[in-house]
């Protein structure tokens, strides 16, 4: 484990959910020398990287837990509208191990205590001895184009006003283009082909991998599942409802189907 004397440290420390802020007016953490700094109670601390030149370090602090002075706690999905992708990228990682430790204090599968693994990112159980790695639950994301539109969605968990593309958590047995086809035909009634590659990004609500692909239009009616979906339509690039922020791959994949839009205008 890096030494957490050397140099200046970044602070990503969690309560449940929530990051411990400073209360400013830009998102960010407490700075220190040292974890021991931050002058609070933490039942669980690890490095997570580099961030600004400094350390940064996930620290998991007890339900109950006050702020110390001039800092709060503030859900991470209230607040990652405002930040930019190395910040989200960071406190991602560090909510996401907070968690696992948070969830792994035992074994799942004799019910025995666990303790950290000396240079690994493991739980070991003192019992029988199985190992407990960091959960990432893989799921794709996808954007579907009919012609010149773009196949936007409602969630009941959104902001009011706010839409995006589809997406759903892999199943298991099942390959990627397999899990595009059945949330596609699933949430809104549809069936896609030429399916194509995106890009990823790390989403840490709670612990996914977000995989993202394209596809086309091929046929069927538009029909939102209830309960799932609660509005979906085509949307051309000129009038696009509210989006996602700019730091989700959901974002950047409407930014390029409207980068596509204009280039295609622009070369006629």
């Amino acid at each position: 484990m890096p030494d957490p004397s050397a140099g200046e440290t970044l602070l990503f420390a969690f309560q449940n959910d929530r990051l411990l802020v400073l209360e400013d007016e830009e998102v960010r953490v407490p700075r220190a020398s040292s974890p021991e700094e931050l002058e609070i109670e933490t039942s669980f601390r690890q490095p997570v990287g580099y961030l600004d030149g400094g350390q940064a370090w996930a620290l998991e602090v007890p339900e109950g837990v006050e702020a110390p002075e001039g800092t709060a706690f503030r859900d991470l999905r209230a607040i990652f509208a405002a930040v930019d992708e190395e910040f989200f990228a960071v406190a991602g990682r560090a909510k996401q191990i907070v968690g696992w430790h948070a969830t792994h204090r035992f074994c799942g599968r004799c019910g025995g205590v666990t303790e950290p693994v000396e240079g690994e990112p493991a739980m070991r159980c003192t019992r029988c001895g199985m190992m407990h790695y960091p959960r990432v639950s893989p799921a794709v994301i996808v954007r579907v184009l009919r012609e010149d539109e773009i196949l936007l969605a409602r969630s009941p968990g959104f902001p009011k006003g706010m839409r995006s593309v589809l997406a759903g958590f892999v199943e298991p047995g099942e390959s990627i283009e397999e899990t595009v086809h059945r949330e596609v035909r699933e949430e809104v009634g549809l069936e896609v082909e030429n399916l194509e590659y995106f890009g990823s990004q790390p989403w840490p609500f709670p612990n996914s991998l977000m995989i993202g692909l394209t596809a086309d239009y091929a046929g069927g009616e538009l029909t939102p599942e209830p309960g799932e979906i609660e509005a979906a339509d085509w949307y051309r690039a000129e009038g696009l409802p509210e989006l996602p922020p700019r730091v989700s791959i959901a974002r950047r994949m409407i930014d390029d189907f409207v980068a596509r839009r204009d280039d295609s205008r622009a070369s006629t």
